[in-house]
């Protein structure tokens, strides 16, 4: 089977052919760097970061490119509010931005142009459109005339009528069509700029993108990638200045993910319920969010976000980790059994073709999601074997699954920390969202474990039930007592306690 993409422009799924055979170019619209990255952003990138992933571990060969827009009007108004620099401030955030989405196992891109170092590319793109009668220039300021594209409102399916009747009262009177678009704005007092053929400016929003695509990927692509907030007006525009450009197709495969809404609402500034990466992170592990933005829809799909779902997305990977370590224990401990027969073998070889399957149906990480959870279970099945006669045959069973798990993961990015390591950061964050502290609980385990050993059980079931009230579940072995976080556990429940 081979991969499917839905694509945006012909609103169905189409069978991925490359350009060159067994290579793909993929740009990705990257971020606006005038504040700390938020929830939406993690999402955007999460999903090409499955895709860009996927093409690898299918065999090709990836060029992959984000942008950064480090020239904008929202970076100039941010930067005047806090008196700094511009290009200071985008700096600022685009290292904010490396460290959170390094943080959730996102990838690097192949190449990251920046607009402040693409100005030569982006002027010529301007020239060239000037050159052949598509824009012109008012007051050094260049618009792209949208009358001159016959194909624009293609991406979105919006008639350029229509368009017009719903065109703002308030539109440019310079513009010969109320629909034109800023290629070059001409400078304004104060203000960072750059000098050009229409005098001293900036490039207008959507300019950048098509410039800094082509530079690196050439007229013609393979994939553009991007939120659906873009489709219009930025995607829209620049499939009219690239073509209207170059004369040929721009991208054949244009793919959106969806929204992110906080409680069934759609997450906007406007709304105030914008969450930055950052300060999710300190209440969850990165895998946590990154399992959650991957396993809750599939990348299309409208997403709600809330401390629910959100808790529910950590009990998973938790008995995801949890089940790794015992793997890898029993793995350890008997390492010197030797090769077994491989029991279910069926399933065991089918996964690889069903991860497949799943992933090149327009990347549906959902579908895989349902196989790892087969492969978790059974996984735990194997090394819960205690028969002599049977360990050999669960011991080669339990090391396949685990390699299956390493190839998927390849794609997921998911399952690749120490167990133990992981538990412990998890178990630390899922107690301090209950307001505990390692420290707290670990004392009354102590003085559990002393009541034990003075056969005071009355004792150690009182604390044990204290525990419990608050969300510690303990477990008792041969060793010692372990602990873990019930993760459903509600913090205000505890307080009002």
């Amino acid at each position: 089977m081979a991969v499917t993409i839905y694509d945006t422009l012909s609103g169905s799924k189409r069978e991925f052919v490359p350009i060159e055979e067994n290579t793909v170019k993929i740009y990705v619209c990257g971020i606006t760097p005038y504040a700390l990255s938020h929830l939406g952003h993690a999402r955007c990138y999460v999903a090409w970061d499955i895709v860009y992933r996927y093409f690898q571990y299918s065999g090709f060969d990836v060029t992959y490119v984000r942008n950064f827009t480090d020239v904008d009007d929202k970076i100039i108004n941010q930067a005047a509010k806090q008196s700094v620099d511009p290009l200071e401030l985008a700096e600022e955030n685009i290292q904010a931005f490396y460290h959170d989405m390094d943080s959730l196992g996102i990838a690097r891109p192949d190449h990251e142009p920046r607009v402040s170092t693409s100005i030569d590319s982006i002027i010529d793109l301007v020239q060239t459109l000037e050159n052949k009668g598509l824009a012109y220039n008012v007051d050094g300021d260049v618009f792209f005339e949208v009358s001159k594209f016959e194909n624009y409102g293609c991406l979105s399916k919006r008639p350029l009528d229509d368009m017009l009747a719903g065109a703002r009262v308030d539109v440019d009177t310079r513009k010969r069509n109320p629909m034109d678009f800023a290629l070059w704005k001409s400078a304004k007092d104060g203000e960072i700029n750059w000098p050009s053929p229409w005098g001293p400016g900036r490039p207008g929003w959507h300019i950048e993108c098509s410039a800094m695509s082509m530079s690196k990927l050439g007229p013609t692509f393979d994939i553009h990638c991007g939120g659906r907030d873009l489709i219009f007006p930025h995607h829209e525009n620049e499939i009219a200045q690239s073509e209207a450009a170059s004369g040929c197709r721009y991208v054949n495969y244009w793919m959106h993910n969806g929204f992110i809404n906080i409680d069934q609402q759609k997450m906007s500034k406007s709304l105030g319920n914008v969450f930055n990466v950052r300060d999710i992170l300190q209440r969850y592990e990165p895998l946590v969010l990154r399992y959650f933005l991957m396993c809750a829809t599939h990348y299309r799909n409208p997403m709600n976000f809330c401390d629910t779902i959100l808790d529910e997305a950590s009990a998973r990977m938790a008995y995801f980790y949890e089940s790794l370590r015992k793997a890898n224990d029993f793995v350890e401990e008997n390492v010197d059994l030797g090769g077994g027969p491989i029991k279910d073998r069926q399933f065991i070889d089918g996964i690889a073709g069903r991860f497949r399957d799943a992933m090149d149906d327009d990347f549906s990480v959902v579908k895989a999601m349902e196989l790892i959870s087969e492969v978790f279970k059974y996984l735990n099945d194997y090394v819960s074997v205690r028969k002599q006669a049977a360990l050999p045959a669960a011991l080669a069973s339990a090391q396949r699954l685990l390699d299956e798990l390493r190839s998927m993961d390849s794609v997921l990015n998911l399952f690749g920390e120490e167990p133990r390591t992981y538990l412990s950061r998890h178990r630390t964050k899922a107690a301090m969202r209950l307001g505990l502290t390692i420290d707290s609980i670990e004392k009354q385990i102590s003085k559990r474990i002393a009541a034990r050993t003075a056969r005071d059980w009355a004792m150690a079931d009182q604390i044990r039930g204290e525990l419990e009230g608050i969300g510690v579940i303990l477990m008792d072995h041969p060793g010692g007592t372990d602990w873990s976080i019930d993760e459903s556990t509600d913090a205000e429940t505890i307080e009002a306690e």
